[in-house]
């Protein structure tokens, strides 16, 4: 990882005030498979293992933050809303305003059909970045920045 790279993932680290001991694990989470694929010569890995366990993750953490928030609602109700957060929408729009778009590795045809902007990618990404934080730092600080950054959606 160069040193440009390193700046540009400081940016989100910032945003989302966790500085990553293993920076490489943050750069995996934005790099999308077309990107691998147009460079295997790089030895780089795709965000899509990071993405299935960030998205257990974030079930696990906003299930946590609701029941703690809503003592006494039900369990449909208590679901009703976790899906409503945790869903390609909401992680899109968070995903656009921690500006992940712009730190995306894509491969050729993906950032020509405008990747960057897509929310199904936002959202995988995003999924990416929240696992890549809890194999980096464990889940009190996962759920402690999830929270900060769904409590006002909730």
């Amino acid at each position: 990882m160069n040193e440009n790279r390193i700046q540009e993932l400081l940016v989100l680290e910032r945003a989302i005030d966790y500085r990553f001991s293993n920076p490489r694990l943050l750069d995996t989470a934005l790099t999308h498979r077309s990107y691998v694929n147009e460079n295997q010569d790089c030895a780089v890995d795709d965000n899509e293992r990071l993405e299935f366990l960030g998205d257990a993750v974030l079930q696990l953490c906003i299930s946590d933050l609701l029941v703690r928030k809503f003592p006494n609602s039900p369990e449909g109700q208590l679901s009703k809303i976790r899906s409503s957060l945790v869903n390609e929408k909401p992680l899109a729009e968070t995903a656009k305003r921690l500006s992940i778009g712009a730190l995306l590795l894509l491969g050729r045809g993906e950032e020509l059909s405008g990747g960057r902007r897509k929310p199904s990618v936002l959202a995988d990404a995003f999924e990416a970045v929240i696992a890549a934080i809890y194999t980096d730092g464990g889940y009190e600080t996962t759920r402690a920045i999830i929270e900060r950054l769904f409590l006002s959606l909730v």
